[in-house]
């Protein structure tokens, strides 16, 4: 029954049963259901991201000198694991975000962006790459491991860059620009090794 109809749960399947006589417990016909559990849609993740051009976006927060709050938003490819912009802001705004979007996009698009329900990405930056036919897909609200990528490379860049270095104002940021990241070369024995930030012309 859990086979050829997906849609019914443990209850309605006992019920059917009861219908027909069987008197089953709950717990046992969702044991047997887990068993026979079809595996999603057939597309596993790692098949999509090699069919698919997939970014995410997210936001990092941290501080300059004066305790000023200093936002910066990066875009991540998640086939290659390299961030592709990032820019920095005090004041994010959904017009500034949609202005990041077609910086982002000037020389690349690609097929789904990964975003969060954050009011600063809001309906300007989705509309400039829904506008390229880009297709942003949105997590669902307090549901981090759904953009986890994103998350670890936020969480990868607090630990090995900004607890380390003391901002005298968001626009030196930039000079510490992400060039690559992947969690797999990420390892105690190579954190000496690859360097995670590349140097760049600081803005006047």
């Amino acid at each position: 029954m859990a086979g050829r109809n997906p849609r019914w749960g443990a209850k309605r399947i006992r019920g059917e049963l009861l219908k027909l006589g069987i008197r089953v417990c709950k717990r046992t016909i969702q044991r047997y259901m887990r068993r026979t559990s079809p595996r999603g849609d057939g597309q596993s993740w790692s098949t999509f991201l090699r069919n698919h051009v997939t970014w995410a976006c997210d936001f990092v927060q941290t501080f300059d000198i004066r305790f000023r709050e200093v936002f910066v938003l990066f875009f991540l490819d998640l086939r290659r694991r390299t961030i592709l912009h990032a820019a920095v802001t005090y004041a994010p705004t959904d017009e500034w975000c949609a202005q990041q979007a077609r910086n982002a996009t000037m020389d690349r698009v690609p097929q789904v962006v990964v975003c969060d329900h954050d009011a600063k990405l809001g309906a300007r930056f989705a509309g400039v790459f829904s506008s390229s036919g880009v297709r942003v897909v949105r997590t669902a609200i307090r549901a981090p491991d759904m953009n986890a990528f994103a998350e670890r490379f936020a969480s990868t860049l607090r630990r090995e860059v900004l607890d380390h270095v003391l901002t005298l104002s968001g626009l030196l940021l930039p000079g510490l620009r992400p060039v690559s990241w992947s969690p797999a070369t990420r390892s105690p024995e190579t954190l000496t090794a690859l360097p995670l930030v590349d140097r760049m012309p600081r803005l006047p």
